[in-house]
């Protein structure tokens, strides 16, 4: 039987006392969809567990929104996921164009998209008018350097703009998580 794991990403929740999702509840979730091996990284919404589904079901897609129903059903609420797969996050590590081992986890993030935005999206960004922030678009992924972190990132708020996302499913990781999500799943499979 074939497996693949993967990486839940879930969006704007644990904020602000809003949208609570305990991470227990989170795993249990996740196992009464059938999953297995699921763990949960931070408060955060990160979580990592293995499918052995095939079908027409078993897509990075298909299980995001069976997943975004099972978590509206539970909490009441709806929170965007995106998954991952973890030879896909070890390509985004893989690619990241700048100097992730020279620079603090918080000054690296990447914003995970849910399909692969047309380059010209970006096109009215003034680059230099944010330096020393800069972003390079990826494999479905965006990359920010954010020097004083993406609480202060000027060029984040833009790169949130509709403008840039609107029809896209997105949410930003910092490099931390990137890296520990990639050995989550490495470890599973």
């Amino acid at each position: 039987m074939s497996t693949r794991t993967y990486a839940a990403l879930l969006r704007g929740i644990n904020v602000g006392g809003h949208k609570k999702v305990p991470m227990a509840e989170l795993r249990q979730v996740l196992a009464e969809l059938g999953h297995t091996g699921v763990r949960t990284h931070l408060q955060s919404g990160n979580a990592v567990f293995t499918t052995a589904r095939t079908g027409p079901d078993a897509g990075a897609d298909a299980l995001a929104r069976e997943l975004e129903a099972a978590i509206e059903e539970h909490f009441g609420f709806r929170v965007p996921c995106l998954l991952v797969d973890g030879a896909h996050l070890r390509a985004v590590v893989a690619a990241c164009p700048f100097p992730a081992a020279t620079l603090e986890g918080k000054q690296l993030h990447v914003t995970f998209l849910s399909e692969q935005p047309a380059a010209d999206r970006f096109e009215a960004l003034d680059a230099d008018a944010f330096l020393p922030e800069e972003f390079r678009l990826g494999d479905r992924v965006v990359y920010l350097y954010a020097p004083e972190g993406l609480g202060r990132s000027k060029l984040a708020e833009a790169l949130a703009r509709p403008a840039v996302v609107k029809g896209l499913d997105v949410t930003t990781r910092n490099w931390n998580t990137v890296t520990k999500l990639v050995e989550m799943t490495a470890e599973q499979d």
